[in-house]
């Protein structure tokens, strides 16, 4: 099948007959660096991007961009929220699990190793572009399964019947693509008059507050305001649900905040504000990087940390595993906790809500924490790092309002408890060795010297850095 770009006419060729299937709903514009024509490279194999479907589901929508490799093989592209994978159809045996059988975060036998269920998803195609393998159109709908292992994917197309189509393959980046023929920032303001990654306004529909938010990369938003669910995808801004009262809670990094992090552009976008089963509460602030994509940075009452979505997965995985690996390094099981949403606002690349519930597991090696999260439909992996809170006013500025470190007021060796004890401790020896004084002054003198300062110089150390 192949979709005009002039009047997206769908057009299938079938054996020798070429038949008019009618008009293909246009692609929202999204964003995607991607477009027909990209270029690049696999494994030393050529390809062209060709064409593309766009998928839309309860959570959220993704591209599936359809490459053609110069030796005539195919392949398809995800593309989701900056995130990417790469696979190709397998033609395998053996028994594979039924759809209505999967569940995120457990494992199952697929081509005779072990996968993890990442994703559970019935979605409907909303448009479509360039040359397809299939007929797709008003009504075609997906039904898939994603499964990881380290950086294997595996995704289980059921679309066409209970027995699904397997598509292998892995995570990949656009650099390591050595992609060519992307859109640039000029490129996107001419097909939708603003820039990628740059801040646009919004009037609520139900209260008319303004909302900040990325067009066609963070479509779902929440009122600051009222708390009303947006769909902000279209062309026209539609209500999802009324929004909830809920007492605000006050922000200590500004929503449009920006910062400059190892050399790249970054937006606070949206806050969550998280309860786990004990009542303890924690912030977390979504963060946008045009280049980087999305990230966080997580508040609770122990300080501050970073956070990254991981594509690269655990080798092996098991629900109440006590370890698992990643990059080499291994993590020991610390927590297992449910947690539930109680505030939110902003922009979100995915759907979000008061009441939204997770299973949260976490894990550590040294300062770095890796934590699963788990719903009905998705499991995730993030991996965090302690950052402080002077390096975060560092970076926001004015728009940081958190505690810093406030610069010591005490003079240069202003503390005397250790030396005090140092001297008393010296003149004790000096006291015991009075007799050899007398007897070889020169000899034991010098000795006892050397024991004085070895006890009097590390309380000098000990007082300059008591900050008690």
């Amino acid at each position: 099948m192949a979709v005009c770009e002039y009047c997206s006419t769908r057009v299938l060729k079938d054996a020798d007959a070429v038949k008019d299937l009618g008009k293909m709903s246009s692609v929202l514009e999204d964003y995607s660096p991607i477009q027909i024509g990209t270029s690049g490279v696999l494994g030393g194999r050529p390809f062209t991007v060709v064409g593309r479907i766009q998928l839309r589901y309860s959570a959220g929508m993704w591209n599936e961009w359809y490459l053609l490799f110069d030796d005539g093989k195919t392949s398809w592209l995800g593309d989701s929220s900056g995130m990417y994978t790469i696979t190709a159809e397998y033609q395998g045996d053996g028994e594979l699990p039924a759809f209505e059988q999967l569940q995120p975060g457990r494992n199952y036998p697929i081509n005779g190793s072990p996968y993890t269920a990442a994703e559970i998803r019935v979605a409907d195609c909303i448009g479509g572009q360039g040359e397809l393998p299939f007929a797709v159109g008003d009504g075609y709908q997906a039904k898939v399964a994603d499964f990881r292992r380290g950086t294997e994917f595996i995704t289980l197309d059921y679309s066409d019947g209970p027995r699904p189509v397997v598509y292998t393959g892995l995570s990949v980046t656009l650099d390591s693509m050595q992609c060519q023929l992307l859109r640039d920032d000029d490129t996107i303001q001419r097909a939708a008059g603003r820039y990628r990654g740059k801040l646009d306004a919004l009037d609520c529909p139900s209260c008319g507050s303004g909302i900040k938010y990325l067009p066609g990369v963070t479509a779902n938003l929440v009122c600051p305001a009222c708390h009303t669910q947006i769909d902000a995808a279209s062309p026209e801004a539609q209500v999802l649900a009324a929004g909830e009262r809920v007492a605000a809670v006050p922000l200590t990094i500004e929503l449009g905040a920006t910062a400059k992090i190892n050399n790249q552009d970054f937006t606070i976008i949206g806050m969550m504000r998280r309860a786990d089963d004990e009542g303890a509460q924690w912030n977390e602030y979504l963060m946008y990087g045009p280049r980087a994509g999305f990230s966080w940075l997580v508040e609770t009452d122990d300080g501050w940390s970073g956070a990254n979505v991981l594509s690269n997965w655990p080798a092996w995985y098991a629900p109440g595993s006590a370890k698992v690996t990643v990059d080499k390094v291994e993590f020991t099981r610390l927590y297992d906790y449910g947690s539930v949403v109680t505030y939110a606002a902003g922009a979100f690349n995915w759907r979000v809500a008061v009441g939204d519930r997770t299973r949260v597991e976490e894990f550590e090696a040294g300062q770095l924490r890796l934590s699963s999260e788990s719903t009905a439909q998705e499991m995730t992996w993030s991996r965090s790092a302690p950052v402080s809170a002077d390096q975060l006013a560092l970076w926001f500025g004015a728009a940081f309002k958190g505690r810093v470190k406030a610069p010591s007021k005490s003079k240069p060796f202003g503390n005397t408890r250790y030396r005090s004890t140092a001297k008393y401790i010296i003149w004790f020896m000096l006291a015991l060795n009075a007799i050899p004084l007398l007897a070889n002054f020169s000899g034991t003198w010098f000795l006892s010297a050397v024991g004085a300062l070895a006890i009097y110089l590390p309380a000098v150390f000990l007082d300059n850095n008591d900050k008690s």
